[in-house]
């Protein structure tokens, strides 16, 4: 399956201001895109308006060729894609596995790995009964990254994945990554460390980007579907 996404003229706003944007974007299974830039500068507001977590100020994402869990044809980008941000979201009172299964349940389950094979890439193998918060800062970015695998999709939106690992950890997390875009997979991180994989660049500012920070209200809530 290939799957391709278009984004034109988005703008990313938080509240209304104007964060980030227009920009255009096209990306394609087997593709990676690293978006780089200083902090505030709209990294993690854009992901979340790919993610659809956050309401595009303007401009369209448009997304074809893929099939959500359901089977039916994909119609957004948050229907086929894991999004892992700054937190792990996971609850430290659960096992590791018990999280996996809940994450496993929440996505659909569909053609992933089992809860033993996700811990085993992590390098967490016999973590599964274990505590989440019983874990290590690195450990915890790690069970939340097998996340990823426990249910298969085709685009992977990750914001700072690398956070807490260590150097042997990196590398691990780099071969996954390798693994997903070789196989067809779709790749957006917004990163200030190299991840090891080859990737087309988008480098976000304060300043050039976005322009006068404000947004029409109009414009807005339309977006928002206020009006």
């Amino acid at each position: 399956m290939t799957i391709r996404l278009v984004v034109r003229g988005l703008v990313a706003v938080r509240g209304a201001e104007r964060i980030a944007g227009p920009l255009d974007l096209d990306l394609a299974s087997g593709e990676a895109l690293v978006v780089t830039g200083e902090n505030g500068a709209g990294k993690s507001t854009l992901l979340r308006t790919l993610a659809g977590l956050l309401p595009a100020g303007a401009g369209t994402i448009q997304l074809d060729g893929a099939t959500g869990a359901d089977g039916e044809p994909a119609q957004r980008l948050s229907e086929v894609a894991h999004y892992l941000g700054h937190r792990n979201a996971m609850k430290a009172g659960l096992t590791v596995g018990a999280n996996l299964d809940v994450w496993r349940a929440f996505l659909g389950g569909r053609g992933g790995a089992s809860t033993g094979e996700a811990l085993d890439a992590v390098g967490l193998s016999g973590t599964e009964r274990t505590p989440f918060g019983y874990l290590s800062a690195g450990q915890q970015r790690r069970a939340a990254i097998a996340r990823l695998l426990v249910a298969a999709r085709p685009a992977w939106i990750l914001d700072e994945p690398t956070g807490a690992l260590d150097a042997a950890s990196q590398g691990l997390f780099a071969s996954l990554l390798a693994r997903h875009v070789e196989g067809g997979g779709l790749l957006i991180a917004a990163t200030h460390q190299p991840l090891g994989i080859a990737a087309r660049d988008l480098r976000l500012t304060r300043r050039s980007v976005f322009g006068s920070g404000s947004i029409d209200e109009a414009d807005l809530a339309a977006a928002e579907g206020w009006s």
